[in-house]
């Protein structure tokens, strides 16, 4: 193995707990089984839920299913459970069951779902009964069965199944992960507990409890955002602490009562973080893993916590905020205008899995639509798409000699990653927003060099300025994503970025240099890959230390006149 796959090597591994590497060992090691024959399984009485999410149907028909941008369709008496003209991402959404919480589906349609896939999917069958999928079904066959007219009429065979498939998950709870798949554990366990009754039930009630009581101190930042730090990731944590509340709401355990009072609060904070991460356009920043349509939007979120609290959380005011734990800071300076940064870590040392190069990356919005965007995520599959997504290619921010910031490698791996170094957001007395912050992603290079930016928004006027402290001779890049709906057009070494007639932007260099002009791509959804232009300035054996950056001016069609 060469030196430097021996380098990476280590400095993935470096991070991971040492419960995380025997567990892997474990996994290869253990295999889950079930018990023999037992007695009837039964449900535990007074436990409901009141209406939960619900979405819209995907597809026209009740057995078409369209995930991740691909649309499979089939007969109700031939479901193929384990496609293989798509990936395991596709297959593993099928195996969530979340068609159940669609709006319109018909109990006929439930009821053949239920009982092909039991038919079809024997235990330890490959994607279904893995514990990522096994989480998400449990908890859905349960919203299913306290939700809906079926749980007066739910079959025993579907008592039994969802009974072993919980006995199995207990068995296979992803300690080698952690992160949100653990997360996720935790929640069907605490669901199933109280949905059955019996010995073997509380002991899921305490383990799930355990798990989730845990992992909101661990994963739930002190101000409000997951510590993955991906938008869409906190989206997914968040309806799962709502679904917990609902289901924990006024119960009279002891336990499950100081539980749903730390949910409350947290949600609490969680769906302002989500509100205050997001565009005008109402959805989320694109950040760390994160795309549309795969999660609830902020507001329907907000709204589920309404239902449930009876309070209602406003969207963010003010000219500029902060979520200093997650390390994003946001200026909205007008209505309809926000920018988005991101100055924190890629994520949790032991779990980067959705880390990505942007750190100092942005995204702005201007007049309610995104300008400057950040590239998204087309697929967790590793390839070149997934490449770009990831590096710094894909990112509104500084390359050095062609290097990424942090050492994003395979579909989900991270080596050497960039620190944040002192972020923060203030409104100068002038009335100009400054942002400021840094990191060392390159220290590993020649001359130790690290990057700080700063930004200032005064009135029409927003500069990015890049100062690169360090030594020595390097190559130096910067990139800014224009959305695809927008047209860029050159004039006198400036770039003017417009929606049809009406000008939204124009951008220079901060040193006067020539701008470039290349294609990249904008992945809004997975499977989704879009063309779109992307500026650039490129530098050639600068000496450290070194100054660059844009000048962008908004502006609109009066001022074109």
């Amino acid at each position: 193995m060469k030196a430097e796959s021996v380098s990476r090597y280590f400095h993935t591994l470096r991070h991971l707990k040492l419960r995380q590497m025997a567990f892997r060992v474990v996994r290869r090691l253990r295999q889950p089984s079930l018990p023999g024959r037992r007695g009837p399984v039964n449900r535990r009485s007074g436990v409901f839920m009141s209406p939960v999410i619900v979405r819209k149907m995907n597809c026209g028909s009740e057995f078409a299913f369209r995930f991740l941008n691909e649309e499979l369709s089939f007969s109700p008496e031939a479901i193929d459970w384990h496609p293989v003209a798509v990936g395991k991402l596709w297959r593993y959404n099928l195996h969530y069951f979340d068609c159940l919480m669609e709006e319109g589906r018909s109990r006929e349609s439930m009821r053949t779902l239920l009982d092909s896939w039991i038919a079809s999917n024997a235990p330890g069958t490959a994607d279904a009964w893995e514990p990522f999928p096994l989480s998400l079904r449990i908890v859905n066959w349960i919203k299913l069965f306290l939700t809906s007219d079926m749980r007066t009429t739910i079959a025993d065979k579907w008592l039994d199944s969802l009974y072993d498939q919980t006995l199995w998950l207990e068995q296979s709870v992803e300690y080698h992960l952690m992160g949100n798949h653990y997360f996720k554990n935790g929640k069907a366990l605490l669901f199933a507990g109280l949905f059955f009754v019996g010995p073997v039930a509380e002991r899921w009630l305490g383990k799930g409890l355990q798990i989730l009581s845990s992992e909101i101190e661990e994963q739930i930042l002190a101000d409000g955002g997951h510590f993955e730090r991906s938008p869409m990731y906190h989206a997914m944590i968040l309806e799962d602490c709502l679904d917990l509340l609902n289901l924990c709401l006024d119960h009279s355990r002891r336990d499950l009562g100081i539980f749903s009072e730390r949910l409350r609060l947290v949600t609490r904070a969680m769906v302002r973080f989500l509100l205050g991460m997001s565009h005008p356009d109402g959805e989320i920043a694109l950040f760390n893993d994160a795309a549309f349509g795969i999660e609830t939007r902020p507001a329907e979120l907000a709204a589920y916590y309404e239902r449930l609290t009876g309070e209602r959380i406003a969207a963010q005011t003010g000219a500029y905020w902060a979520f200093p734990e997650s390390g994003y800071f946001v200026m909205a300076p007008a209505q309809g205008n926000r920018l988005i940064i991101d100055c924190g870590p890629v994520g949790p040392d032991y779990q980067p899995g959705h880390a990505h190069c942007d750190t100092l990356s942005f995204e702005l919005s201007l007049r309610g639509r995104r300008v400057i965007v950040d590239s998204g995520c087309c697929q967790y599959l590793d390839g070149d798409i997934r490449r770009y997504n990831r590096g710094n290619v894909g990112h509104n921010t500084v390359t050095l000699d062609g290097v990424n910031q942090s050492d994003v490698w395979s579909a989900h791996r991270c080596a050497r990653r960039a620190r944040p170094m002192g972020p923060g957001i203030t409104l100068r007395d002038d009335g100009a927003l400054h942002f400021t912050g840094a990191h060392d992603g390159y220290h590993r290079l020649s001359g130790r060099p690290v990057h700080h930016r700063n930004v200032v928004w005064q009135g029409k006027r927003l500069v990015v300025e890049d100062l690169l402290d360090g030594e020595g001779e390097h190559e130096v890049e910067s990139r800014l994503h224009i959305h695809p709906d927008l047209t860029v057009g050159f004039h006198e070494n400036r770039a003017f970025i417009r929606n049809g007639s009406e000008l939204l932007l124009t951008v220079a260099s901060l040193g006067g240099e020539e701008i470039g002009c290349d294609e990249g791509w904008y992945c809004p959804e997975f499977g989704l890959s879009l063309p779109c232009s992307v500026l650039s300035v490129r530098l050639r054996n600068v000496r450290f230390p070194s100054r660059c950056g844009w000048v962008m001016t908004i502006g609109s069609a009066d001022e074109l006149r």
